[in-house]
């Protein structure tokens, strides 16, 4: 923890930010299972905000451990830090009055629960693509179940590491028997019902 420093407020506030940018700045934390689809859905909603004006930022699990988190690796340590810094990022995107979208595994309840403790009421949105562990195995778009199964990858979320479903999330979006786009569909329509975008 860092010493002898001082918080240092400043003029222009989220408030403001969020009012010249025109919307609701908030987080929307989509969770599930490898291959459940959330980076997939994340893209699409990602598009369907931006063609409505709304200034958005997408944060993807694999692309910010090429950066951010690239000195990570997959042990339950490393995974609580990896959604640590990308909780204090996303903080950082609301507080500029952005909406910001994550799609990471995340799969500890107690470290969604951190980035929600960092929000305002209301600016945090869980959104569990609850996808069944079988559907995502015929997927396997990276062929990571392949590995996890012979064993050449350890800690696989789902395979031999626990995922810890959400107990009361925003939004529950199962996505295994239609196509990306009518799904992302259901969810800007769950969104909207709730006035979030």
């Amino acid at each position: 923890m860092s010493t002898n420093i001082v918080w240092h407020e400043h003029a222009v506030d989220k408030a403001r930010r969020a009012e010249s940018l025109g919307q609701k700045p908030l987080v929307l934390w989509f969770t599930g299972l490898s291959g459940s689809g959330k980076s997939t859905i994340a893209n699409l909603l990602e598009q369907k905000l931006t063609a409505q004006d709304k200034h958005t930022y997408l944060l993807d699990g694999d692309n910010i451990r090429h950066g951010l988190c690239g000195d990570l690796g997959f042990t339950a340590q490393d995974r609580v830090e990896n959604i640590r810094r990308i909780s204090e990022v996303s903080k950082l995107f609301v507080d500029a009055g952005m909406i910001v979208i994550t799609a990471f595994i995340s799969p500890f309840r107690a470290d969604r629960e951190f980035c929600r403790n960092l929000l305002a009421e209301g600016e945090f949105v869980e959104v569990f693509v609850d996808t069944p562990i079988e559907v995502c195995e015929q997927r396997d778009p990276k062929g990571l179940y392949k590995k996890a199964r012979s064993g050449d990858i350890k800690d696989f979320t789902g395979i031999d590491s626990d995922y810890e479903v959400p107990n009361n999330p925003e939004i529950r979006l199962e996505y295994a028997d239609e196509s990306a786009e009518q799904t992302v569909e259901r969810l800007y329509a769950m969104l909207a019902d709730k006035g979030l975008v």
